[in-house]
């Protein structure tokens, strides 16, 4: 009867402990190397896609204390993490206007190279995180949150090849205003998840 596919609840809860808790230490890593990278190329995109990471941690660490709780527990913990990602992605777009205003030389090849790293991690994690798509809401926010930084990631690795052929700034400019963008819808659809799981 192995072969059924039902797992009892305190397995599938270690499952989910698991995965998530990898999923954390990778994003946090890259997190920390996308923010240094992002800033030592003068790349909004990087740093964007950093703060990106980093809120994904934030998020995997609320759903791993989440795990077990009740479901109102779950359902504030999605909010929260949506709560964070909305105010990053806002940041974001802060910063892509300083840099219109002040200038910045943004360096190709460390935005392609840190990049095509971060969508390695981000690939990795999705696979990970596959399962977990149609689970409960905050691990509904996980996958979302994984699944927005590949976008991002292929988004910065154009821009960097832009970068490095028009020998202007605009393309990290304009990826760094999408990827704000693109966190702050993500954002609003999982506030807009936690609150249809309480109207239910």
């Amino acid at each position: 009867m192995t072969d059924c596919g039902c797992e009892a609840p305190e397995v599938k809860t270690a499952k989910e402990r698991r995965v998530l808790r990898i999923a954390l230490v990778l994003n946090a890593a890259m997190a920390v190397v996308g923010g240094l990278a992002g800033w030592v190329a003068q790349s909004t995109g990087l740093l964007a896609d950093a703060l990106d990471m980093l809120s994904d941690a934030t998020a995997y660490a609320i759903a791993l204390i989440a795990i077990g709780r009740s479901a109102l527990f779950k359902v504030r913990a999605a909010k929260l993490s949506g709560s964070i990602l909305l105010v990053l992605g806002v940041g974001v777009l802060i910063e892509v206007g300083r840099r219109l205003i002040y200038g910045a030389e943004p360096l190709s090849e460390w935005m392609i190279g840190t990049a095509i790293l971060s969508l390695v991690v981000n690939l990795t994690v999705l696979r990970l995180l596959a399962p977990m798509k149609s689970g409960e809401v905050h691990l509904r926010a996980t996958w979302l949150f994984t699944r927005a930084d590949v976008v991002a990631n292929l988004g910065v690795i154009l821009a960097g090849l832009l970068v490095l052929w028009l020998g202007a700034p605009y393309p990290d400019f304009v990826i760094g205003t999408l990827i704000g963008l693109y966190v702050i819808k993500e954002a609003i659809e999982i506030l807009r998840d936690a609150r249809s799981e309480t109207n239910e």
